[in-house]
């Protein structure tokens, strides 16, 4: 199946079963108040005008005050945000929608502007990032980090429990553990971040051991068949960096074939940036997983249509165009051609640019 046609394929994903293989990739919208971190029914509006998505993946979603490191947005670590949250869920299931909560802690990528009593961002390693924390006073530097104690890290742990049971207190299909984009547990897997010279530091197995403590809480908590997992390995986002990525992800990619998890999502190529092709080192780490995989980074129709057709992936996740084209799935149904979104209005704000993109039909009209 080489067409349109291999989209729209029906596709079961661990416990879900989902109409299409089209998935709404995690976007930071950085809407909610700032103090509480509560969704409200203008971000339960917004997921649910997008709910004709195979499968929604929430906006990355932290697991405890000290994982925040950006203005405005959400938590799951609340009784008030598991309300919040229950408005979204109940909006995108009756459009006929499911949606899966990103459960996010920063580490180092984060100010002390948005940290608890103003405390220092907290990472493996005290290395700084050469990156820029967004917060209610707009782009500041990020100052180098406070190194966990190996005493705090299994209370971490617990906190992304807390935050998967939270989850589905909430009515979230599924839960997906942020291991991307140069966040904590990227940062622990890294050896451009990772510094440690304990049982957490050093050999690739010590670096990703955080990574499997955290997902077998995770999994413990959900069941593996309401869990998946973002990895990039290719991608230096966030300054992130590593000496050598298929030393480092080909055993954490084989042991994650374990964990029978819903789904392997992977970032390839640079973050945003162009994609990299389907071969090289990006074919040989997807080549070792043998579960269900979405793949994710800038595709285009065309490109969705190669990859599920030539056995690459699964799912196909659309980040950017999900937030000017709320009828994404129409669009690319009927080869229709596509809004563009408003940069300026991508974080923060009310619902302009936000909830007021009209579906192709509304536009005509």
């Amino acid at each position: 199946m080489t067409d349109a046609a291999s989209l729209f394929q029906p596709v079961t994903v661990g416990r879900m079963s989902l109409p299409n293989r089209i998935a709404m990739a995690p976007l930071t919208r950085s809407r909610t108040d700032n103090t509480t971190g509560v969704p409200t029914a203008m971000n339960a509006e917004y997921y649910a005008q997008r709910a004709s998505a195979g499968l929604i993946v929430t906006e990355a979603t932290q697991i405890s005050p000290q994982g925040k490191g950006y203005a405005y947005t959400p938590g799951i670590h609340s009784a008030e945000q598991v309300a919040g949250w229950r408005l979204v869920t109940d909006a995108v299931h009756a459009q006929g929608g499911r949606i899966a909560m990103q459960l996010w802690h920063v580490g180092r990528i984060s100010h002390p502007d948005l940290q608890p009593g103003g405390a220092l961002p907290v990472a493996p390693s005290a290395v700084a990032p050469n990156v820029k924390a967004f917060t209610t006073d707009g782009f500041k530097d990020i100052p180098a980090p406070r190194a966990l104690g190996i005493d705090e890290l299994p209370g971490i742990v617990e906190d992304y429990r807390i935050a998967t049971r939270n989850a589905l207190a909430a009515g979230l299909d599924a839960v997906e553990v942020h291991a991307a984009n140069g966040y904590l547990i990227d940062q622990f897997l890294r050896d451009g971040t990772n510094t440690r010279t304990d049982a957490y530091g050093g050999s690739v197995e010590n670096r990703a051991r955080f990574l499997f403590e955290v997902l077998d809480a995770v999994v413990a908590e959900a069941g593996p068949d309401r869990v998946g997992i973002r990895l990039s390995p290719l991608s230096p986002s966030n300054d992130a960096h590593d000496s050598d990525p298929r030393a480092t992800y080909s055993p954490v990619i084989e042991r994650l074939n374990g964990y029978n998890l819903a789904y392997l999502h992977m970032i390839e190529g640079v973050t945003r940036g162009p994609h990299p092709g389907f071969g090289g080192l990006l074919g040989e780490l997807r080549g070792l997983y043998k579960g269900r995989y979405m793949a994710n980074n800038v595709y285009t129709r065309a490109m969705a249509i190669e990859a599920l057709s030539n056995g690459h992936a699964d799912l196909v996740a659309f980040g950017r165009p999900f937030i000017a084209n709320p009828d994404l799935v129409e669009r690319l149904r009927h080869d229709q051609p596509l809004a563009e979104p408003d940069s300026a209005t991508f974080y923060g704000g009310d619902r302009h640019g936000y909830t007021d993109y009209p579906a192709l039909k509304e536009a005509a009209e």
